[in-house]
């Protein structure tokens, strides 16, 4: 009682003060002054700003996958088998690095705009496509020797090579992924991201049509197919390189640049600790499958497992919105010097996307099995669903909380120490938990995922405390004196004030 009236008067002599400052300056009000509700509501906008485009846009992207499967699994099962596995363990792996490499521009280009460096960001925009275009060229011989890479590992040898086949055409959408990441990340920096949903909403559309039209219609087969897929990836991307170049973003785009080939060592660092940031969490999820694959009845509970994954992961685009909102909010306060506003911008994000996850998690706790029917026919798989169905909720309910604050090391550039985090957390202590429980325990795939849900929550729990005691004052000095070791003047302000 005696705290709660303590933290009455405080608020009490705080409005006072705020009402004194009103009157004195006119009814004039400084952002400092601002109702907590208001600051909500204007915190709330800009999140939003960022995180609805950016869901919208992981919703429409991952069907872009979705529609490509459905319609390679009507040419046949060995298509659909080998395209899934390229799909799955190939792309994904490339995905991965190159996303995490690319998402060392979130932390760069919201900071630089944060301070108002403008310029900065289309400079950093184009080192990060030299960065990445070389880790591209760097995956080409996974692409090539796809065959002989699975025949070794064991798979069939019909399936080998179709794969090897599809592999070839996926080389393409690797490439695609190159100008995708950077722009979204550059024009999300600026909160400019509806161009990037508008683009991928026809994307989609005119994909659905082109794989129906090549692999229905013409029965082009996976040629076809294929043809319909790389135009799904690239057609958003010349979208997005027009608007950018071509007068979307004036203050931004200052044209293509030598300085960009300028002080590349420090963005491949950090391109480094973002690609091992993000490939330790995605290659945890194919451990899960990996070790679930020796387990007894293996084709019923990869089923069920794949199952739950997939709705894990239509669920995952909600909370990488949130991740992007989380990262552009912060790193943006902090560029701007403003330690309080990155920390209830944190404070926001954290608990949106919480509720969402909370709702979602009494969702999936309480339909357990039924849900299983839409996309599987068998009562044993959907019994084997039903008993997963706690730890997809539990899943689900982390995964609202962990990317928001990986989101926040992204904004703040912490990524080599999520790295480390993520080894122990993930490596050192759900594995070895999960191998425990489903092997020696004999829990079975319940045992692996809870091992997993274990790693994952020490994780949650760790990166909450290092948000907590992080000294926000002295990451503002931190991102500043970043900004200014990189800083390289604007061509233009320069030959305007000689002239």
């Amino acid at each position: 009682m005696k705290g709660m009236q303590n933290f009455m008067r405080l608020a009490g002599e705080m409005e006072g003060e705020i009402n004194e400052k009103l009157l004195r300056k006119g009814g004039e009000v400084d952002a400092e002054e601002l109702r907590f509700k208001d600051k909500l509501w204007t915190e709330t906008k800009k999140m939003w700003v960022v995180a609805g485009p950016a869901i919208f846009t992981r919703f429409s992207t991952f069907g872009i996958n979705v529609v490509s499967q459905a319609f390679i699994g009507h040419i046949g099962s060995t298509e659909l088998a080998a395209y899934s596995l390229v799909f799955t363990v190939l792309l994904r792996f490339s995905n991965g690095i190159l996303l995490g490499m690319a998402s060392a521009l979130e932390t760069l280009c919201g900071q630089a705009f944060g301070a108002k460096q403008h310029h900065m960001l289309g400079v950093y925009l184009q080192r990060s496509w030299i960065v990445l275009i070389l880790s591209a060229v760097l995956l080409l011989p996974l692409f090539f020797f796809t065959s002989s890479i699975l025949k070794a590992l064991g798979q069939e040898d019909y399936i080998a090579e179709v794969s090897g086949n599809i592999s070839l055409w996926l080389i393409p959408v690797m490439f695609s992924f190159i100008p995708s990441f950077t722009c979204q990340m550059f024009l999300q920096a600026q909160s400019k991201n509806m161009i990037i949903a508008y683009l991928a909403a026809l994307t989609l559309v005119i994909h659905v049509f082109l794989s129906w039209l090549l692999t229905v219609k013409y029965k082009f087969g996976i040629p076809g197919a294929m043809m319909s897929t790389i135009l799904a990836y690239w057609i958003p991307n010349i979208g997005q390189l027009m608007f950018v170049t071509s007068g979307g973003c004036r203050e931004t785009w200052k044209g293509f640049s030598t300085l960009a080939f300028k002080d590349l060592w420090p963005v491949i660092k950090l391109s480094l600790s973002s690609g091992v940031m993000l490939c330790l969490e995605l290659w945890y999820n194919t451990v899960l499958v990996l070790l679930t694959g020796n387990l007894k009845n293996a084709e019923v509970a990869i089923d069920a497992l794949s199952i739950c994954l997939n709705i894990n992961g239509w669920e995952m685009m909600i909370s990488l919105g949130f991740l992007a909102a989380a990262s552009v909010r912060v790193s943006n306060e902090l560029g701007r010097g403003s330690s309080k506003a990155a920390k209830f911008s944190i404070v926001v994000t954290v608990l949106t996307s919480f509720s969402i996850g909370l709702l979602l998690f009494l969702v999936f706790l309480f339909a357990r099995g039924s849900l299983a029917y839409v996309f599987t026919s068998s009562h044993e798989v959907a019994s084997a669903v039903a008993n997963l169905s706690p730890l997809l909720a539990f899943s689900i309910l982390l995964n609202s909380v962990q990317p928001v604050l990986s989101g926040v090391a992204v904004g703040a550039g912490w990524q080599s120490i999520v790295a480390y985090i993520n080894i122990a957390c993930y490596y050192l202590v759900g594995i070895p938990i999960g191998v425990v429980l489903g092997y020696v325990m004999d829990l079975q795939v319940k045992g692996v995922w809870i091992g997993m849900l274990i790693g994952t929550f020490i994780q949650t729990v760790v990166l909450l405390i290092v948000t907590y005691r992080t000294d926000w004052e002295k990451q503002v000095i931190v991102a500043h004196n970043k900004i200014n070791k990189w800083f390289v003047a604007d061509p233009e302000e320069t030959s305007t004030q000689v002239a």
